[in-house]
């Protein structure tokens, strides 16, 4: 008995090794395909646009005139449209975030109130991106041409500001809910030696939440640039989608996806075509870059 009860542990204990390797395998697996995934949007991305390259060379990033109908393409507009949006929404919505992670993740952690929020926010983020779009020319744009009365600048509505604004709801649920769960997880011996020795709630979270969770939060303010790099439709219906370089944040302008959402259809010739693929190029290095930065910062911030 002693022999065959020896024998089964051997099988199962051989049978959970080779479950194991097959798991690990299949992880690996994964991994490499989402590395070939990005490789080979990378690749036709460049091969797509060597027509562009060939014609327009490096002058195409600092070009200020896009204009089809005479071949001249300059993509410096709609970079610059994308950065002003994407960070003037990370700025707006960085205070936001931040309290809405530190309320539900240490002032209301369990209750009614807190799941009520907590689903509130995490619905934000399903909304889809057209129905913000119809709410900001509804709703927003008519607010935004009231204050720009009142400061004295032209009365468009729509433009960087309106678009920066739609981008700040749109990326909070991203940075709140990874801020919240990084700070429940805050080990509580660290908080309650800090109330020992007479710490006030506000002093905990300033010098004992906030430093430990630093890189989380910051992960997830990276995590909000990205989603607001890549946001196409409700950008394209409320910022005025001109190709002109904005002047000031309540100018109208052009972000990179939005003119590769507008144009792509209408593009007839090969340069044309390649000139926004050459866009879409350019979007995807930017988020890299900015990716990279990111993690260097979250290193750092983690090594310290």
């Amino acid at each position: 008995m002693t022999s065959i009860a020896g024998t089964k542990r051997e099988k199962n204990s051989s049978g959970q090794i080779r479950a194991e390797a097959l798991f690990k395998r299949t992880l690996v697996l994964i991994g490499c395909a989402m590395v070939v995934l990005v490789l080979g949007i990378l690749l036709t991305l460049v091969i797509e646009s060597i027509p562009s390259l060939k014609s327009l060379g490096l002058k195409y990033l600092w070009g200020k005139t896009w204009d089809p109908v005479n071949n001249v393409y300059g993509a410096f507009p709609f970079l610059l449209g994308t950065l002003l949006t994407s960070f003037l929404a990370l700025i707006i919505s960085i205070p936001f975030s931040f309290a809405i992670a530190i309320y539900l993740g240490e002032y209301q952690p369990k209750g009614w109130l807190s799941n009520f929020l907590k689903n509130t926010v995490e619905l934000i983020a399903a909304v889809p991106s057209v129905i913000y779009g119809f709410w900001g020319l509804i709703v927003l744009v008519p607010m935004v041409r009231t204050l720009e009365i009142k400061l004295g600048v032209l009365p468009y509505g729509i433009g960087i500001f309106t678009s920066a604004l739609i981008l700040t709801i749109m990326i909070i649920p991203y940075s709140a809910s990874l801020g919240r769960e990084m700070i429940r997880l805050v080990p509580s011996q660290l908080k309650e030696a800090a109330y020992s020795l007479g710490a006030t709630r506000y002093e905990v979270i300033r010098s004992v939440v906030l430093p430990f969770t630093k890189s989380g939060l910051f992960a997830g303010i990276l995590l909000s640039l990205g989603r607001a790099l890549g946001e196409t439709m409700a950008v394209t219906m409320v910022i005025g989608n001109t190709s002109l370089i904005p002047t000031s944040i309540f100018a109208p302008g052009n972000t990179m996806a939005s003119v590769i959402a507008n144009e792509f259809t209408e593009a007839d010739h090969t340069v044309y075509l390649s000139a926004l693929i050459e866009l879409g190029l350019v979007l995807f290095l930017v988020t890299v870059v900015i990716n990279m930065v990111g993690k260097r910062i979250i290193k750092r911030f983690t090594n310290e």
